[in-house]
C-alpha cells in the first residue's frame, strides 16, 4: 500500500478543510514546495495535490504550484480539482504530473473520462466523493442522486484503473476512514482503490492495509502530528 501525503491549495496557500466546507479552511503549512520536500525526506514516493479553487471554479487556478512540485520535489505527483477538458489533462501530464484525477467530469462528461483513460491508462484516476453514499461534485458544492458504487462501476467500464474514494462526512475529522464503504467498493470493482478522508493515526493505516487498498491519502493527520509519515510508510509496506 502506498501512502500519499496531501497538499490542498486554496488561495495559493496550503490548507485543510473540514468535510469539504470552504469556510473551515485552515492554513497548515507555509510553502507548498518546502512541504513536498519534507514529505520526500520522510520517505514518500507520491504526493496528492488538490486545486480547491479549481474545483470550485471548474477550471485550473493554481497550476504553477502543482507543476513546480512535479518538477522539483522528486515525488510522483497526482493532481485533481477543476480538470474538465482533455487540454487540461494533457497540459498537466506534459508538465510532469504523474497522474491526473478527474472528479466532477465523471458525472458531467463521461466521454472525457473514457477518452482520457483510453489515451493515458494508469495516468488517469477518478475521484469519487460521496455524502450519505451519493456522489458530490464541483468542489463538493453540488450533490447528485448517483450512488458511489454505481459511479465506480461506470468508470471501471470506461477503462479507469484507479479510483480515489472519499466519504465527505469523514474528511478532515480525524475519526477514521469509512472502512465499510471502502470494503464494499473493493468488492464491487476491480480498480485499484485509494482511500481518502478521516485517517487519524497508525491504527487506521493498519486497518486500511488489511483491506488491501492500493493507497491511503493522509492530510490533517500529518499536519496535526497525530500520524508520523515515516512510520506510516513503513507500516504500509
Amino acid at each position: 500500500m502506498i501512502i500519499l501525503p496531501a497538499i490542498d491549495i486554496c488561495g495559493g496557500q496550503c490548507v485543510r478543510l473540514l468535510r469539504g466546507d470552504f469556510g473551515t479552511a485552515e492554513k497548515v503549512a507555509e510553502d507548498p514546495l518546502e512541504t513536498a520536500l519534507s514529505f520526500r525526506a520522510a520517505g514518500a514516493d507520491w504526493l496528492h495535490m488538490v486545486d480547491l479553487d479549481g474545483a470550485k471554479a471548474g477550471r485550473p487556478v493554481n497550476t504553477a504550484i502543482f507543476t513546480q512540485a512535479a518538477e522539483k520535489s522528486g515525488l510522483k505527483v497526482e493532481v485533481g480539482g477543476g480538470i474538465r477538458s482533455m487540454e487540461t489533462v494533457e497540459a498537466y501530464l506534459a508538465a510532469g504530473v504523474s497522474r491526473v484525477i478527474l472528479g466532477s467530469a465523471a458525472l458531467s462528461n463521461p466521454a472525457l473520462v473514457a477518452e482520457a483513460a483510453g489515451r493515458y491508462g494508469d495516468r488517469i484516476a477518478v475521484g469519487i466523493d460521496a455524502k450519505n453514499r451519493m456522489v458530490s461534485a464541483d468542489g463538493w458544492l453540488n450533490d447528485s442522486q448517483v450512488d458511489f458504487i454505481e459511479l465506480a462501476k461506470r468508470v471501471e467500464q470506461m477503462g479507469v484503473g484507479c479510483i480515489i474514494f472519499t466519504d465527505i462526512s469523514k474528511d478532515g475529522t480525524l475519526t477514521g476512514p469509512n472502512l465499510e464503504q471502502l470494503e464494499e467498493l473493493c468488492r464491487a470493482v476491480g480498480c485499484r482503490v485509494i482511500a481518502s478522508g478521516g485517517i487519524s493515526d497508525i491504527r487506521d493505516i493498519r486497518a486500511l492495509r488489511q483491506l488491501d487498498v492500493y493507497g491511503a491519502i493522509c492530510g490533517k493527520s500529518l499536519y496535526s502530528g497525530r500520524l508520523d509519515l515515516a512510520e506510516a510508510i513503513k507500516e504500509a509496506e
